[in-house]
């Protein structure tokens, strides 16, 4: 069974002090504090992928079909992830993983979760 939106947001949610969002009329999104860690699409998720645009295209050469460099803010790190594609389940949620440590590592020690 391939993961779904729903799945995706089940995981995100799972995360300490994670919760939903939705900053703009019908886009959902994962944050932590008032950061995002994950953009979900539907049919896709939009995950900080590394801490700058060349470390985050290691993704995107290995999986070119399925993923590629966010909008507006792919130059800071941030890819699209095709659910359902050639990126492995797993990998997928510890891509969203990684994704919430990069944003948390970010915060201010009085507002990371416990």
């Amino acid at each position: 069974m391939r993961l779904t939106g729903k799945d995706l947001l089940e995981h995100c949610l799972a995360q300490p002090g994670a919760w939903q969002d939705e900053p703009w009329d019908g886009d959902v999104v994962a944050k932590v504090g008032d950061k995002i860690f994950a953009f979900l699409g539907g049919e896709s998720v939009g995950i900080k992928a590394g801490r700058n645009r060349d470390e985050a295209d290691e993704l995107v050469h290995a999986y070119p079909d399925d993923v590629s460099t966010m909008a507006y803010i792919g130059r800071y790190g941030w890819n699209t992830v095709r659910l359902g594609g050639a990126v492995p389940d797993d990998e997928l949620l510890e891509l969203v993983d990684a994704s919430y440590r990069s944003v948390v590592s970010k915060l201010p020690k009085s507002r990371r979760p416990a």
